[in-house]
């Protein structure tokens, strides 16, 4: 008989935050839950202070002892770490000091990140905190493996693939509904961005191309007021969830990633998904998930890889996500799990 497991699973990273970690580890949920798991998350609840330069983000203050009740209340088989913020290195603090195994995973290029930010921080300082923080895990989840190969170079241990998946039946080519549906009269073809809008996505890559038809950004974030003022052209539509999201991925002819820094990078299958063909940098993360496949033009020349997209046909995107799925990646994530015993 199948071991089912209770799973507690700790992120600084929840709702009401939408990004790509967030929708990961709902669906992780969802998964395991079908699969006969139970699962809790420990999350940021008050009291929280705003994350510095992404107030959207809502960081947890003195977090230990409700932390401690819920392990001990809960009683988890498992436990894993998503982030390294102030939950989770409470959390880790909290297994290490009761020898209890956990894992952990690592979802951003934090040290790129903070470099972006405060540019007198060596990015080896950042990659020195973070394998620290990961080094007494039992097994650290990453999601491609030039990533695994990129972090055993700098010195990280005991690490595992956890790859992502898309629900091909939210995303579809069936949504594609016309650009009226969300910017009446947009001269074709449409250039579509999902994200947030923040320095570390190198939004301006993509909105300073020349190109034809209309640019439509997708997504909220700090940079969104400064990128409205400089490319006034361009339609900024929000922050789009469920199915008017659907729509707009479905009704675009090229989704444009013009990030170097995502691990994953989960809206290339959401596009894909969608039948919408992807233009990106040869960077890790694109190469990883789509840089062997006909599904996607990956160049140094961002502009030459949007307008050579527009020719890749929709069916092939189409058939090619549906070759993922969130309950293989959670079996996966089931698989790299330490547990308590």
């Amino acid at each position: 008989m199948e071991c089912r497991l209770k799973i507690l699973i700790v992120t600084d990273a929840w709702k009401p935050q939408v990004n790509g970690a967030v929708r990961t580890l709902e669906h992780l949920g969802d998964e395991l839950g079908a699969m006969g798991h139970q699962v809790h998350y420990a999350t940021p609840e008050t009291p929280t202070l705003p994350m510095p330069t992404y107030p959207e983000i809502r960081l947890a203050l003195f977090p230990r002892r409700g932390l401690h009740a819920a392990i001990r209340e809960f009683g988890p088989d498992a436990i894993h770490i998503a982030t390294e913020g102030p939950l989770g290195l409470a959390a880790r603090s909290i297994c290490k000091a009761l020898n209890q195994p956990f894992t952990t995973s690592l979802m951003t290029r934090l040290p790129e990140y903070l470099r972006m930010r405060i540019p007198l921080i060596p990015e080896n300082w950042g990659y020195a905190g973070l394998r620290a923080f990961h080094a007494p895990a039992q097994a650290t989840m990453v999601s491609t493996a030039s990533l695994i190969n990129e972090l055993e170079q700098r010195g990280f241990s005991n690490l595992r693939l956890w790859s992502r998946g898309v629900d091909v039946e939210r995303f579809s080519p069936v949504r594609r509904c016309g650009a009226a549906a969300f910017c009446p009269d947009l001269p074709r073809p449409l250039f579509l961005y999902v994200g947030r809008l923040a320095i570390e996505k190198n939004i301006d890559a993509f909105l300073q191309l020349d190109l034809p038809g209309s640019k439509l950004v997708v997504g909220e974030g700090p940079q969104r007021a400064g990128l409205q003022m400089r490319f006034p052209e361009v339609q900024f539509l929000g922050q789009k969830t469920g199915p008017e999201l659907a729509g707009i991925y479905a009704s675009s002819d090229v989704f444009v990633f013009p990030s170097r820094t995502d691990t994953f990078g989960l809206v290339l299958l959401e596009a894909l998904a969608s039948g919408t063909p992807v233009a990106a940098f040869p960077v890790n993360g694109p190469l990883d998930v789509i840089g062997r496949t006909e599904t996607a033009v990956l160049r140094d020349d961002l502009r030459r890889a949007c307008i050579e997209a527009l020719s890749i046909p929709r069916e092939i995107c189409r058939r090619f996500a549906q070759r993922y799925s969130w309950r293989a990646s959670a079996e996966q994530f089931i698989g790299n799990l330490a547990p308590n015993g």
